[in-house]
C-alpha cells in the first residue's frame, strides 16, 4: 500500500479541543499588549490595491485591540511584489513557506503569516528594556541548580505530561532542508541519519513515510527516557529503518559506547539532524556536544541545525524568575532554553576558541560555582586561586588546550516571520537560526543540503540578471 493513502501514517491536525480564555492577553502579558497587537479594524477578505498618497492625505494611524496606537508596527516593504501581481493569494503553487512579503498596502490580518518581517527600531529598544527587567529579577539559586543539575528529570515530566498526541509531524523540514527528501528517493546512495533530540518522533516519522531508500537508516535519539518511549511504542516504528536511543548529546567520552549513540561509530553517520535542541543545552555543555557530533560524523557529512534566534517573541515574553543569565532562560515547566545570534553560532560550529572571560561572564553571579570553588579548596591543599582554575576547567571545555572542531558553514540563514492571530488581533514577531554545517572532508555520499532563505535568495538574484 502507498505509504501516502495508509491510514498508520494520517497525522491528527485537528485543532485542540480545550476552552482557550477569552481575554486577549493573561494578566502576566498586560504591559506587552501593545507590542503584540496591531490595527484591530475589520479589513475586507480581499486586499485592496495599495493607497495613494495624495487621496488619503489625512490616514487614520494603526490602532491596537485596545484602540490605543500601534507604536510597534512591522517594517514593511517597498511595493516591488515577490509573487505574481495577479495572484492575491500571494504565494507559489504548491505554497511554499517564504514567499509572503509583507508589503506597503497590505492588510496585515489578511494571512496567518509573513515572511522576511524585520522589527522597527521601537520594537528592538522595547526587546532590550524586557531583558533588563529579566536581569534584575533572576531565577533562584535553589531553581538554577535543581533545573541545570538533572535537566532530562524535566524533560520526562514533559513528555510524561503531552505524549505523542501533543505534537505535530514536522512535514516542513524537506521544504527548510531539500536533502531530507533527496535521502528518501529509491535511487538514493546508502545514508545514516541521526536525529539528536527526536523528541516524540514528530521528525523521524514523515521522514520515514516517504522514505523509498532501503538503505536509508534512521537513528533517532534524546536524552529522555519518556521520548523515547514514545517512539518505540509507535505504531509506525520499525527497528530495520529507525532505531531510538536514549543519548545526551553531550555526553563524556567515558561514557556508555565512548559517549556516542547505541550502534554508531565515529565516522558512521552522513546527516545529523538538530532541530530546536541545541537551545535546550546549558552554554557550559555547547563544545561537549559539537565534539560528539564531529566524532559521529563521516568527513564531508553535515549538520542541519534550526533553533531560535535572539529576539523571539518567545524570549521577549518571559516574566520575572526565568532568567537563568544573557539570553538563557527556564520555562515553567522547568525544560531550558537559549536563544542564539548568528554570530554566536557561526563562532561555535566555526572553531574559533572563545577567549576565558567569554566564558567566565556567564557564570558571573552563579552560586552553584562558588560552591564548586570552596568544596574543591575545603577538600584539597589547593589556594583559592588553583581551586578556581580547577572548577573553570571541568566546567568550561572551551577552556581545554584541545582546539574546538572547525565545521564549515556551508548555509546560514535567519528566519523572521510574523505569525498572525486573526481573531484576537494579535501578531508575533518570531526568529529562527537556521543553518547547514558539513564536516570537511569527502567520505559521505550524500549531497549536501541547502536552506529554505538561499534557495529565494538565490532565485532572486537569478531573476534580477
Amino acid at each position: 500500500m502507498d505509504a501516502a493513502t495508509d491510514a498508520r501514517f494520517q497525522t491528527d491536525d485537528s485543532v485542540t479541543g480545550r476552552r482557550q480564555p477569552k481575554q486577549q492577553l493573561s494578566k502576566a502579558m498586560e504591559h506587552m499588549r501593545f507590542a503584540v497587537t496591531a490595527d484591530p479594524i475589520p479589513h475586507p477578505s480581499t486586499p485592496t490595491p495599495p493607497p495613494v498618497a495624495t487621496t488619503l492625505p489625512d490616514a487614520a494611524p494603526e490602532h491596537d485591540a485596545y484602540g490605543v496606537p500601534a507604536t510597534f508596527a512591522p517594517v514593511r516593504q517597498a511595493p516591488h511584489r515577490s509573487h505574481s501581481p495577479s495572484n492575491i493569494q500571494k504565494r507559489t503553487d504548491p505554497f511554499a513557506f517564504g514567499s509572503r512579503y509583507l508589503e506597503e498596502g497590505d492588510n496585515i490580518f489578511e494571512f496567518n503569516a509573513w515572511d522576511h518581517v524585520e522589527t522597527d527600531e521601537t520594537y528592538r529598544q522595547f526587546s532590550e528594556d524586557q531583558y533588563s527587567r529579566q536581569r534584575l529579577d533572576p531565577v533562584s539559586d535553589f531553581d538554577r541548580k535543581r533545573f541545570n543539575d538533572n535537566p532530562e528529570k524535566w524533560w520526562n515530566i514533559f513528555y510524561k505530561n503531552n505524549r505523542s498526541n501533543f505534537f505535530k509531524n514536522r512535514k516542513w523540514l524537506a521544504q527548510e532542508f531539500p536533502v531530507l527528501d533527496e535521502v528518501t528517493k529509491e535511487d538514493a546512495p546508502p545514508a545514516v541519519l541521526l536525529e539528536v533530540g527526536a523528541g516524540a518522533g514528530n521528525s523521524a516519522f514523515p521522514i520515514l513515510q516517504k522514505n523509498k531508500n532501503k538503505r536509508l537508516k534512521i537513528h533517532a535519539c534524546d536524552f529522555s527516557k519518556k521520548a523515547v518511549e514514545l517512539v518505540r511504542g509507535h505504531e509506525l516504528y520499525e527497528a530495520e529503518f529507525l532505531q531510538a536511543d536514549v543519548w545526551d548529546v553531550a555526553s563524556s567520552p567515558d561514557s556508555d559506547n565512548g559517549g556516542l549513540p547505541a550502534g554508531l561509530q565515529e565516522g558512521s553517520v552522513d546527516v545529523v539532524l538538530m532541530i530546536f535542541i541545541f537551545s535546550a543545552l546549558n552554554p557550559r555543555q555547547w563544545d561537549q556536544a559539537v565534539k560528539n557530533i564531529w566524532r559521529v560524523l563521516k568527513p564531508g557529512g553535515q549538520v542541519l541545525f534550526r533553533d531560535y534566534g535572539r529576539g523571539d517573541l518567545a524570549q521577549v515574553r518571559f516574566k520575572k524568575g526565568r532568567w537563568m543569565e544573557d539570553n538563557f532562560y527556564v520555562r515553567g515547566d522547568g525544560t531550558r532554553v537559549y536563544f542564539f545570534e548568528r554570530e554566536q553560532l557561526e563562532s561555535i560550529w566555526g572553531g574559533q576558541k572563545r577567549r576565558p572571560e567569554e566564558v567566565a561572564e556567564g557564570d558571573a553571579g552563579q552560586p552553584s560555582r562558588d560552591a564548586d570553588v570552596e568544596l574543591i579548596k575545603k577538600t584539597t591543599d589547593l589556594t583559592l586561586d588553583q581551586a578556581a582554575q580547577t572548577t573553570e576547567e571541568v566546567s568550561n571545555p572551551h577552556l581545554s588546550d584541545e582546539p574546538p572542531p572547525a565545521f564549515d558553514i556551508v548555509h546560514f540563514g535567519v528566519d523572521r516571520r510574523m505569525l498572525v492571530n486573526r481573531q484576537r488581533r494579535l501578531k508575533m514577531y518570531r526568529c529562527w537560526m537556521q543553518a547547514v554545517f558539513k564536516k570537511p572532508g569527502s567520505g559521505s555520499e550524500v549531497p549536501t543540503s541547502t536552506i529554505r532563505q538561499d534557495t529565494k535568495a538565490e532565485e532572486a538574484a537569478g531573476q534580477e540578471s
